[in-house]
């Protein structure tokens, strides 16, 4: 599947993906700024942004009308925001492309940001906040992710805290968009059935007049681990949840393929080792699966689950134990084999709609210089021999990379503790 990149005079990046054998076209903006970029103030502030954009712009004046708009069409359209940039997207029949392109442009560049919207939006995220903290299955990531990085921003949950969220001023948007919503870092993507000329001078007519300047570096992560680390969040839970898992590489790593691969391996599907250990032997838990977690200078390899209270210290057993032996023998080809064709497989499954196929190329091109197409992918996939996730296995699983995080009825970790210690 053939791209097309096109920079503004702006610095604003344009790709068109023209796509044959499908009706549908996805237009994707999106910014590099997330939740990392904020000050301990400004925590939540990358999140309400992308609320308020559904409040309304000079065009169309209030959510309703923004909705409505492409709802009308039958379009699936949402935003979402990460550590690391956020996204404002539409899906729609090819034949509505115009409806979607101006309906995500106007949100961008004329959201009205009103003052009243603010203060009636402060209600709706905090109960949002609320919800998380209701939901341990979720809220764990959050706590793991602290206890990596708690010395820095990339450690704090996106949505912030209630206290900050309720102190928020218009001003402090207006501020930070100036900062962070600029020209130079924003990229616009469409794939799907288009006209890749005409898609251009549209998309141009409608983001020329972007500024652009100079974005705030972020505040790296510096790893310095010694020791296994835990928290223990004590809630009162039906089911303990638990992420464990070990410092690993950063999105740009050469070997980040073989570590997708290593965490497939692991627990990427039903017929990997923790789903059949941990489940189908032992019956610990009903959920359970282990991927990469990637930023542009940290990342992490990391394997949740829920179990039962009094199962907590066998699961954490079990799931070391399938750490520690594949860093220690080498994965047959077989096994291996069957990891690669299942990337493959879902990738190809995926590139069928045009969503999937937006969202490949725009997060390339947002974290690297070079956007690697599927085959260029697969080929590098293909290299990967059980020797480099023996190697890469034996790098990432020591126990000064390893750390554990649970939420559930729990107030003496020692056995925890003695078990990390001991692994």
């Amino acid at each position: 599947m053939k791209y097309r990149k096109t920079t503004l005079k702006n610095g604003l990046r344009i790709l068109t993906v023209p796509m044959k054998g499908t009706e549908t076209v996805t237009v994707v903006v999106m910014v590099g700024v997330g939740s990392r970029y904020e000050t301990e103030k400004e925590a939540g502030l990358s999140h309400f942004i992308e609320h308020m954009f559904f409040k309304g712009t000079k065009k169309r004046p209030n959510t309703l009308s923004i909705s409505s708009e492409l709802d009308s069409v039958g379009g699936d359209y949402n935003a979402f925001t990460g550590k690391d940039f956020t996204a404002y997207y539409a899906k729609v029949d090819a034949k509505h492309f115009n409806t979607a392109l101006d309906v995500i442009s106007d949100m961008y560049s004329n959201s009205k940001i009103d003052a009243k919207e603010i203060a009636k939006e402060k209600g709706t995220i905090l109960q949002e906040i609320s919800m998380y903290e209701d939901l341990p299955m979720n809220k764990v990531y959050d706590t793991f992710e602290g206890l990596l990085y708690k010395k820095n921003p990339l450690g704090r949950e996106v949505i912030g805290s209630k206290k900050t969220v309720a102190s928020f001023q218009r001003k402090d948007f207006i501020n930070y968009m100036k900062r962070f919503y600029l020209a130079n870092d924003t990229i616009v993507c469409v794939a799907g059935k288009i006209n890749e000329k005409q898609t251009l001078e549209k998309i141009s007519n409608y983001f020329s007049k972007s500024l652009k300047g100079e974005k705030p570096e972020i505040r790296k992560v510096t790893e310095d681990q010694k020791n296994p680390e835990l928290v223990v969040e004590f809630k009162q839970t039906d089911q303990t949840h638990l992420i464990i898992g070990n410092r690993a590489y950063n999105e740009n790593h050469e070997d980040r393929f073989i570590l997708s691969l290593l965490a497939i391996i692991l627990g990427g599907n039903m017929s990997s080792r923790m789903f059949i250990e941990v489940r189908e032997k032992l019956g610990l838990t009903y959920y359970i699966s282990t991927s990469v977690e990637v930023h542009e200078d940290c990342g992490h390899l990391s394997t949740r689950a829920g179990v039962k209270h009094e199962n907590l210290e066998l699961a954490v057993k079990t799931i070391l134990e399938e750490y520690k032996k594949i860093s220690r023998k080498k994965v047959p080809e077989k096994e291996l084999q069957r990891a690669k064709d299942f990337i493959k497989g879902k990738s190809v499954m995926g590139f069928e709609a045009s969503d999937e196929v937006a969202m490949f190329f725009i997060d390339q091109a947002m974290k690297r210089e070079k956007i690697m197409t599927m085959k260029e992918i697969f080929a590098r996939i293909d290299k990967v021999t059980p020797d480099d996730i023996l190697r890469v296995a034996k790098d990432i699983f020591k126990n000064n990379k390893l750390n554990l995080a649970v939420i559930g009825p729990h107030k003496n970790p020692e056995k925890l503790q003695k078990i990390l210690k001991l692994s």
